[in-house]
């Protein structure tokens, strides 16, 4: 039935400067799409999954109501400190779920609540 996330869709004021600040970040690509509407979806690939960037919509993604995505990292702490470094805001953590797990959150500078998940 379900094989694994292929999209993670991230709805944004500015889908094409969130999905650049991500492509630098993981130094990967970004995809710019421009609708025939005007409207720009922007997209970053990593580990096999896509990050789609949606132009924010309250009426068809209410804010708020998004998922937090969490990404597994080696370190959390330095991946913490790094996010911090180039414009994230603390958000909550980080926190000992089980033995040798934590995890944190943190707002992108768009908004976006993201979390990470390591030891």
């Amino acid at each position: 039935m379900f094989e694994g996330v292929r999209t993670v869709m991230v709805f944004a004021d500015s889908p094409e400067a969130s999905a650049r600040w991500y492509g630098e970040l993981l130094g990967v690509p970004v995809r710019v799409d421009l609708s025939d509407t005007g409207a720009v979806y922007a997209w970053v690939e990593t580990g096999g999954v896509e990050l789609g960037f949606h132009p924010a919509d309250d009426a068809r993604n209410p804010r708020g109501g998004s998922p937090v995505v969490y990404w597994n990292v080696a370190d959390l702490d330095t991946v913490r400190e790094r996010l911090l470094a180039v414009g994230c805001e603390h958000h909550r953590g980080p926190l000992a779920i089980e033995p040798g797990r934590r995890i944190a959150q943190l707002r992108d500078p768009f908004g976006t609540v993201i979390g990470i998940e390591g030891p």
